[in-house]
């Protein structure tokens, strides 16, 4: 049984999310507090994490950073603060998604299901090929397949799609991709991102107007959705 752990301090949230959840055959764990989270989390090992940001004790950008010093678990973000920069803080503290509310607990339980898949996934051995319906990425041969014919990418495209691959169905930030592909001092050159990515869906996305793969979440960073 998969167990999520709801960290939120609004009871009618943590009710309807009990309810939805355990109906689907999760096991559920509440916490209401961000200190609450954390021992919750210690105890409970859950597969998954459901946090609001908006905590009365510790915000809830710390209590990510706060389990990410020992746990690799999922950990979706839901809250109120729909400003972008709230979403990139949580996301470079090391969360997995954010979903804003109000929501749609369709959409949300969609969100979960693909977290505990990446979780399960990022477990065991990673796969090196990743497949999409319109090319195919070999991580360990650093090679593009597109249509039966090798694709050439430079250096910093391939630095780029790796990334992005390598969490496919994760927010990838962009001050995340603007480090490890550029350097430290680049963090906030995002208008680099928007060219390459650019460059990228021009070589691989069969409409690059309208992306199937390379996803862009405005304002926070990109989706690889094989």
């Amino acid at each position: 049984m998969t167990t999520v752990l709801v960290v939120d301090d609004e009871p009618q949230i943590v009710r309807a999310l009990r309810i939805n959840l355990t109906a689907r055959g999760y096991e559920v764990h509440t916490a209401h507090d961000g200190a609450a989270a954390l021992r919750a989390a210690a105890e409970s090992k859950p597969d998954v994490i459901v946090l609001d940001l908006g905590l009365p004790d510790i915000d809830g950008a710390e209590v990510i950073e706060g389990l990410r010093g020992w746990s690799t678990v999922p950990i979706i973000v839901l809250s109120a603060r729909g400003d972008s920069t709230d979403k990139v803080k949580a996301l470079d503290a090391g969360a997995d998604d954010y979903v804003t509310k109000p929501f749609g607990m369709d959409e949300l339980l969609a969100r979960l299901r693909a977290a505990v898949r990446r979780g399960t996934t990022s477990s065991a051995t990673e796969e090196a090929l990743v497949e999409t319906a319109s090319f195919t990425v070999d991580l360990a041969a650093k090679k593009v397949r597109r249509e039966g014919a090798d694709v050439h990418l430079t250096p910093t495209e391939w630095g780029i799609l790796e990334l992005l691959a390598r969490n496919r169905g994760r927010l990838v930030a962009q001050k995340q991709l603007l480090q490890e592909v550029w350097g430290p001092a680049y963090a906030n050159e995002t208008h680099y991102l928007r060219v390459y990515v650019a460059q990228l869906r021009r070589k691989l996305e069969p409409e690059p107007a309208r992306p199937r793969h390379l996803i862009t979440e405005a304002g926070m960073g990109y989706r690889f959705e094989p």
